[in-house]
């Protein structure tokens, strides 16, 4: 061990007497240092690589690992005679120590030994002063320190994560530094320096998917779809003992989602930046010492059948970014609002359509046209379900799921993170049901833009071919198939950016009568696009019935006279639960008591369906059932728990 050292302190003085000697020029030093300590304390399988830095952000220095899958720690280092006490409060070291548990910082003289965030072990073998002024090794010290230190460092590993919390708050600071640190920086790299295939995808999803997507949001995209994608490789294993990391990722990523096998044959099988490479390792770590599966059934069972990947996502999603809380519409719908829309168009096919197997019946054709995390088809497959088994038994339920499930409820999404969660969701419930779904299926929920007929034409570019392929399935459904039931929760926006010729020229029959108005912009509102798309699908198909929860402006608003003029011409019935919970104009019960959002959201919402009696003449004028409820927000839960469409007071209106 003295000899060790002694020799690596000769090391770095004579490349400091060179007088040109940068950081990176002490970098071998420590490498060869690193491994000969490995080898004399008999630690096998160490791998070092040097990363990268494209910036003051990016990774540490260097990643101490084993060539497959566990990691054992970071290493930072700084110039010879750095301050290390300014550094270790530095942005940069404060991220580092957050994000990884096992990091040490060093000035190649001293070595500061950080474990979960808390400095545990430090030690200064020599001052690099003398080898910077007096051109000559320092004297040795601290060789117990030294040594203390670095078994403590190589004899770090993960300890077991057994709850869902723990997990999701591990992986999201991880995919945090991968979003922030990793991929950003990189698609900002010089033309000459670029990896193509990850500016591919950026450039594939900004003009065939979302105009608007910038790098900052791509990178974000990117960050999260990782880490959902390993999160979902990682529930496909069969047992703990298989091998799990990057590289077998790609294995588990089932061959009909071809956009996410784009993705992982990327960073599992072809060559993607070392950078990138380090911290998916990194979370596939993560993964791999966890057992995913357990701890969702586990929250399953525990949880009475509540969805366990909301759970998880929703948790991901606080820590990973807080300001989203303030999106939280956009990905989660409270449970009590999704059950009573699906248990009310379980009851509307029964008692309109004659279906008396309402959901479970094989001739509905069921589409959620902003799927998200697939909340609303997953509650209806329940539906569905306990509807079978009930009547039929168990016997029958896989070749059921098969030829019904799998082949007749569809849900179109724009963005890649929920996207692949919705997958990661069906093929839980699915699996919870006894049914595990082969390779060569899938759930047919397609990476698309709802709003947008134009088909991607079809290239072998990675990336851009899985997303044309989407396409052509999506339109596949939009344009050819006869959907029964539509339902959701499409975004709100009114100052959409999700805008092309075809659902523009759809909106014209909501706006005809209202030209000559001052504003009629929020008749553009993203909302109001979804209820378009569906009420032109259900026409299309002949009859059906839509469930949505939107924005409630429409109900009233002076400018969308036309739209209600057209939704009264073309739906049999119209039942309207008008949830209210307006902050904005500070709206309050008839008793003066305070009137609360189902949504962590401003603007009032309501629950509508609509009903297009199949080959309906449209003799009689269109029935039109109304109810308002107020209150706090866990009293509308309990009310939405409790009724369905069928089991309501409703109040019939007669509009002028």
């Amino acid at each position: 061990m003295k000899k060790l050292l002694e020799q690596y302190l000769k090391n770095l003085t004579e490349t400091s007497k060179r007088g040109d000697a940068r950081e990176e020029s002490y970098y071998k030093h420590l490498d060869e240092l690193v491994k000969q300590y490995a080898e004399i304390q008999n630690i096998e399988n160490v791998d070092i690589t040097i990363l990268p830095k494209k910036t003051e952000a990016g990774n540490p220095d260097f990643r101490i690992w084993d060539g497959r899958n566990h990691i054992t720690g970071y290493i930072e280092a700084k110039i010879p005679g750095s301050n290390l006490d300014q550094i270790e409060y530095s942005e940069q070291l404060t991220r580092y120590i957050s994000t990884f548990p096992n990091v040490m910082l060093t000035d190649f003289y001293e070595f500061r030994l950080y474990r979960k965030g808390e400095k545990i072990a430090t030690a200064k073998i020599g001052r690099p002063f003398i080898a910077q002024k007096l051109r000559t090794p320092p004297p040795l010290e601290n060789i117990s320190d030294f040594d203390s230190l670095m078994q403590k460092f190589f004899s770090f590993s993960l300890p077991k994560i057994r709850d869902a919390r723990l997990l999701a708050e591990e992986l999201a600071k991880r995919t945090r530094f991968l979003r922030d640190d990793v991929i950003a920086v990189e698609i900002e790299q010089t033309e000459s320096e670029k990896h193509r295939d990850l500016i591919g995808f950026y450039d594939a999803f900004k003009n065939y998917l979302i105009g608007t997507l910038t790098k900052k949001q791509f990178a974000d995209l990117y960050a999260q779809t990782i880490t959902y994608g390993l999160f979902a490789a990682r529930t496909r294993l069969e047992s703990d003992s298989e091998e799990f990391n990057r590289e077998s990722a790609f294995r588990y990523i089932p061959h009909t989602i071809g956009i996410l096998r784009d993705v992982f044959r990327y960073i599992s099988i072809e060559e993607p930046p070392q950078t990138l490479k380090a911290t998916v390792d990194d979370i596939a770590e993560i993964l791999h010492i966890t057992d995913v599966k357990k701890i969702l059934h586990q929250y399953y069972k525990s949880g009475k059948g509540r969805d366990p990947i909301i759970h998880f996502y929703e948790t991901f999603l606080e820590t990973y970014d807080p300001e989203v809380r303030e999106r939280r519409g956009v990905y989660y719908t409270p449970e009590a609002v999704v059950e009573y829309i699906v248990r009310s168009i379980h009851e509307l096919l029964k008692t309109r359509f004659g279906l008396a197997d309402g959901l479970a019946d094989r001739q509905v054709k069921l589409l959620d046209p902003a799927g998200g995390t697939l909340t609303f088809p997953a509650e209806a497959i329940k539906r569905a379900t306990d509807e079978f088994v009930e009547k039929y038994g168990e016997g029958a339920l896989h070749k059921w799921i098969k030829g019904h499930i799998l082949e007749n409820f569809y849900a179109f999404e724009l963005m890649m993170a929920p996207y692949a969660i919705g997958h990661l969701k069906i093929g839980f419930i699915l699996e919870e049901l006894g049914y595990k779904m082969a390779q060569d299926e899938r759930f047919k929920y397609y990476l698309t833009n709802t709003l947008e007929m134009e088909e991607i034409a079809k290239t072998n570019i990675p990336g851009l071919s899985s997303l044309s392929q989407e396409s052509h399935l999506a339109k596949e459904v939009k344009e050819k198939k006869p959907i029964l039931v539509i339902l959701g929760n499409p975004p709100y926006s009114v100052s959409s950016m999700n805008s092309n010729v075809w659902i523009n020229n759809l909106l014209e029959i909501y706006k005809k009568d209202v030209r000559k108005e001052r504003n009629i912009q929020p008749l553009s509102d993203d909302y109001i696009k979804f209820i378009r798309f569906a009420h032109w699908k259900i026409v299309q198909s002949g009859g059906g019935v839509l469930g949505f929860i939107t924005n409630n402006s429409y109900l009233s608003g002076i400018i969308h006279r036309g739209m209600r003029k057209a939704l009264l011409k073309d739906f049999d019935e119209i039942y309207i639960l008008d949830l209210h919970g307006n902050a904005r104009m500070g709206e309050r019960a008839p008793d003066g008591s305070a009137d609360e959002n189902v949504f962590d959201i401003m603007q009032g919402v309501a629950i509508i369906l609509f009903v297009k009696f199949p080959k309906s003449k449209k003799t009689q004028q269109t029935k039109i059932f109304y109810h308002s409820l107020f209150g706090k927000r866990e009293e509308k839960y309990d009310f939405l728990k409790s009724h369905n469409v069928s089991k309501m007071s409703w109040q019939a209106l007669k509009p002028k």
